[in-house]
């Protein structure tokens, strides 16, 4: 049995933004969560002050997104990286590893982040008119709200994927 995941699955900025070099990508589905926007960004995408709204995976379901395969030459790094990423700063997400169903038929253990709903910046879910205000004010240090949706709807687009409570989230907020 492999004692290091191979890969990690993306289902909001990883899957267009992984942050290293890759030696592979593929489409791939994470059964028993779903994508949600439930966490409160202080960090990337909102401040403690003005936060935004950024996605979680929460029980249920299934969630399409994509998978990177971790390098062999610097995996120990790119560990480290994923870590600070998505742990060190905003701090609501847990490691954990789960298999993921490539398209090409393999199931795979991956690392996968999932939302710590005990954590304080959980939101859970929110009205449509919260998370609306939330992404159109939301400002971090990677950007805006705004632009991490629009984001994520055009990636999933691009892979043949619909989210449509996403894509209604996306347009409520960029209207005027």
């Amino acid at each position: 049995m492999e004692t290091r995941p191979r890969w990690v699955f993306g289902y909001g900025s990883l899957m267009w933004n992984p942050g290293f070099a890759t030696p592979e990508t593929r489409p791939a589905r994470l059964q028993g969560w779903h994508r949600a926007f439930c966490i409160y960004s202080e960090h990337y995408r909102g401040t403690p002050q003005q936060p935004g709204l950024i996605l979680g995976l929460l029980p249920g379901g299934a969630c399409r997104g994509l998978a990177h395969r971790l390098p062999d030459d610097d995996y120990d790094a790119v560990r480290r990286y994923l870590i600070h990423r998505e742990i060190d700063n905003d701090g609501v997400y847990r490691e954990t590893v789960r298999p993921i169903h490539l398209d090409d038929g393999r199931v795979v253990p991956s690392l996968v982040y999932l939302a710590d709903r005990q954590h304080r910046q959980f939101a859970g879910r929110l009205p449509i008119e919260t998370a609306v205000s939330l992404v159109r004010r939301g400002r971090g240090a990677t950007g805006s709200n705004l632009d991490y949706v629009e984001n994520t709807v055009k990636h999933l687009a691009e892979l043949g994927l619909r989210d449509r409570a996403l894509e209604e989230l996306a347009r409520r907020a960029a209207a005027p």
